[in-house]
């Protein structure tokens, strides 16, 4: 596996050496290969215009970012962590797109006591009984489609076919989804991971003639799937997503197929805050223009949340109690803006409903219609009992 490395990622120089025998050592998974390599390009880019905001520092201490592509493999991944936990001794850990990875790596990570700061799953499993003091979660699966249920039920979609893939994060988000709709389902469909061609599933649904499509299908497959549905005469059958399906990746991709369709997130690149307007502008800067997506501003709000910790701890990065005890009351400044956790450490926050639309430029985006759900908190707070 490569190590990725830059200069901005290892500051650890002149009088900074002297104070500090070793840089804080934080161990990032990429997704830049694989399955999630558009999504797992779109955290890279987060994590790095957060990193260069810091000076390459985290608490105002020397800080080393360790990059390395596991290309979604959860193996790699396990194989990847063990080398940043016995080698380079990292005190924090951060990256990986799916939830299989997240949970392959997690009890290694647990068992050193090191943070495992999520950029982005929010498997279940963590939040209920396998919930860890270590695991700090950006949103929780089943959210972002407890938010999409909601809304389907305020259109009016009497019957819906879900699909998703085959896989932790598939069957959590389209749990979400039943949760809170309360209408009829008329088929749940899993598909493969990676999955390209959806000519079968697609038939299905024209077979099925629901009111609606529920779809998690993040990254490329989302882009086939969109493609092929609309390709296939079915763009009068409604599409509503998690915004994971339908976000700038996707719309990139897809096209003018997008326009009108309904997704639901925990941020979107127009929400009135001052720290998201500095974000989303700093990364159109820092990328010639391009509007950032959910993934990249959660790998942002990850190296703040430690940049943060440190400096909460006072400092005292060996003292792995007190780094969680920071974490857990997070005094950055988050692009989502205000959000406490819960005792699972996953998020109380706002839910919102997006639609892709024409900017004032006539590019597609997402552009925010309002609050879905307030302060949500996840289903499995309850089981969690550590």
């Amino acid at each position: 596996m490569k190590r990725i490395k830059s200069a901005i990622f290892a500051v650890a120089m002149g009088s900074a050496i002297g104070a500090y025998a070793e840089p804080i050592k934080v161990g990032i998974a990429l997704d830049i290969s694989g399955p999630f390599s558009a999504l797992g390009t779109e955290a890279r880019d987060g994590f790095n215009l957060a990193i260069e905001k810091l000076g390459g520092k985290l608490g105002g201490q020397p800080a080393e970012f360790l990059q390395a592509d596991y290309a979604g493999n959860p193996q790699q991944a396990t194989e990847l962590v063990n080398r940043y936990l016995q080698r380079d001794k990292i005190t924090f850990f951060t990256g990986p797109i799916p939830s299989n990875a997240a949970l392959a790596v997690g009890p290694a990570l647990f068992a050193a006591k090191v943070p495992f700061i999520s950029s982005n799953p929010g498997p279940s499993q963590y939040a209920g009984k396998q919930c860890n003091p270590y695991f700090f979660g950006q949103y929780q699966n089943d959210t972002y489609d407890e938010a999409a249920g909601k809304i389907a039920n305020e259109k009016g979609y009497k019957n819906v076919v879900l699909i998703a893939p085959n896989y932790p994060a598939g069957k959590d988000h389209l749990n979400g989804f039943k949760r809170l709709y309360k209408g009829a389902l008329k088929d749940e469909i899993y598909t493969k991971v990676g999955q390209i061609d959806y000519a079968a599933e697609i038939a299905r649904i024209r077979a099925l003639k629901p009111d609606a499509v529920f779809f998690f299908l993040p990254g490329a497959m989302g882009i086939n799937f969109i493609k092929q549905y609309v390709g296939g005469g079915l763009k009068e059958i409604p599409l509503i997503a998690p915004g994971f399906s339908a976000d700038q990746d996707v719309i990139q991709a897809v096209g003018e197929p997008m326009l009108g369709l309904l997704n639901t997130a925990h941020w979107a690149h127009d929400l009135p805050v001052p720290a998201n307007k500095e974000f989303v502008s700093a990364f159109r800067k820092k990328y010639d223009g391009r509007t950032p997506s959910v993934y990249a501003a959660m790998a942002y709000d990850s190296i703040m949340a430690m940049d943060a910790a440190v400096r909460d701890a006072g400092g005292k990065t060996d003292n792995r109690e007190a780094l969680v005890k920071a974490l857990a009351k997070p005094s950055f400044k988050s692009v989502r803006g205000e959000f406490a956790y819960g005792v699972n450490h996953y998020p109380v926050q706002n839910y919102y409903l997006r639609v892709v639309d024409k900017d004032a430029s006539g590019k597609l985006a997402n552009k925010l219609v309002g609050t879905v759900l307030e302060k949500h908190q996840d289903a499995y707070v309850g089981e969690c009992t550590r």
